[in-house]
């Protein structure tokens, strides 16, 4: 079994220096860095195989093709998919959210019928919906969350109704790190046949996913907060939502036969991949995945478990410190702030000191206005994140601190 200080010399980038300090990277729930494996998986498909992929009869986009198909394959076992087919290659979380947006609703949602969406979502899965809105002319109904970070899930059992026609919901806050009980949303919901898409971006790389498990309608995440690259990502969906939902882009790959008389359309995954992917992100996604199954999601969830436990005892140890986000079922992110002191100014000195946090709204302004707040510091984590690296967060912190109180 590989141990913290083996993981961490996957990394080149940890080797970097900030401001001539060794680099501490808490920032992972913006994006995870790459293990050397995922960038000579990139390289390698630019230098030895380079090619469009189910276009050519030639050797190398054979082999580019069945390369990228068993990145499909991967990505199926990965989150427990039954079919390859539900398997739909995108640019990213937000990319996926938006197919569903735009072609569920088309099929699906008419005027006065409606979308619920909670109060913690991501930008991502808020914007989407609300462009849908204004084409379709639905009603969003808003699911609030307790100060805790909890959801009110008795308010969220009184907005499910006949009108229902979806619920969309974060599985881990971005903002908060809260673990949402999709689960039992999920049952809830489809006690009234009601399907739920789950944003997964901040999900699946800190535990094992099992859709078939989940019973989720649709679920969306990204390779780049996985280890592996920008730019790509997945969209999971049940068949006979996909079958029914007509395509998001037109182009080449999407189509079985196209004339001036009418075009049809290609069978499911290729209906809603139009155009050359980005065939190398795709490999490097591969090899992320392949990476974090040989470390294993025990020891993920393990170690990640510690960091949060240990981060949160080591920050309210200390004076004039608010966390927001205060249940204990969370994974992956803590915000905090220093009272009296805007986010970006702690950023700023730890920073110069080589830490690196986020501060700011975090894509997530819905969930500021519930605090009443501009923003906060986050600090979040990865399967590299040492606690000795948390030790010196807490110590910059508190240098931080008797610089600006």
């Amino acid at each position: 079994m590989k141990t913290i200080n083996d993981i961490r010399k996957d990394f080149p980038i940890l080797e970097e220096k900030i401001y001539n300090k060794p680099l501490i990277y808490l920032d992972n729930a913006a994006t995870s860095q790459k293990p050397l494996k995922v960038i000579d998986a990139m390289s390698n498909y630019y230098l030895h195989l380079n090619a469009n992929v189910h276009r050519g009869v030639h050797l190398l986009s054979q082999k580019a093709t069945d390369e990228f198909e068993k990145t499909r394959k991967n990505v199926q076992n990965f989150i427990g998919a039954k079919h390859s087919q539900e398997i739909i290659f995108t640019r990213g979380t937000t990319e996926s959210i938006n197919l569903v947006a735009s072609t569920f609703c088309q099929e699906f949602v008419n005027e006065g019928d409606e979308i619920i969406v909670s109060e913690m979502e991501h930008h991502s899965n808020i914007v989407p919906w609300q462009l849908a809105q204004n084409k379709y002319k639905f009603k969003i109904r808003v699911l609030p969350f307790k100060d805790s970070g909890e959801l009110d899930m008795e308010t969220f059992k009184s907005l499910l109704d006949s009108k229902t026609k979806l619920v969309a919901l974060t599985h881990v806050s971005n903002a908060l790190g809260v673990v949402n009980p999709i689960k039992e949303v999920i049952e809830l919901a489809h006690k009234k046949d009601i399907p739920v898409l789950i944003d997964g971006a901040q999900g699946v790389p800190h535990f094992k996913i099992n859709v078939e498990e989940l019973d989720c309608d649709f679920y969306a995440f990204s390779a780049h907060k996985l280890y592996g690259p920008m730019g790509v990502g997945v969209l999971y969906g049940k068949k006979k939502y996909l079958e029914a939902m007509p395509p998001y882009h037109g182009g080449g790959e999407m189509i079985k036969e196209v004339s001036f008389d009418g075009t049809t359309f290609n069978e499911l995954p290729f209906k809603f991949e139009a155009g050359t992917p980005s065939v190398a992100d795709v490999l490097g996604f591969n090899t992320a995945i392949e990476y974090i199954n040989e470390i294993g999601f025990d020891f993920i969830e393990k170690h990640e478990e510690f960091l949060m436990q240990y981060t949160t005892e080591k920050l309210l140890s200390l004076d004039d410190i608010t966390i927001y986000g205060t249940t204990p079922h969370k994974a992956g992110a803590i915000s905090f702030n220093l009272n009296g002191v805007h986010p970006f100014d702690v950023g700023t000195l730890l920073d110069q000191m080589g830490i690196a946090i986020r501060t700011g709204h975090h894509c997530a302004q819905t969930v500021m206005r519930h605090y009443n707040i501009v923003g906060t510091a986050r600090v979040s984590f990865g399967v590299y994140t040492s606690k000795e690296e948390i030790d010196q967060f807490i110590e910059g912190l508190k240098r931080a601190k008797t610089m600006l109180l």
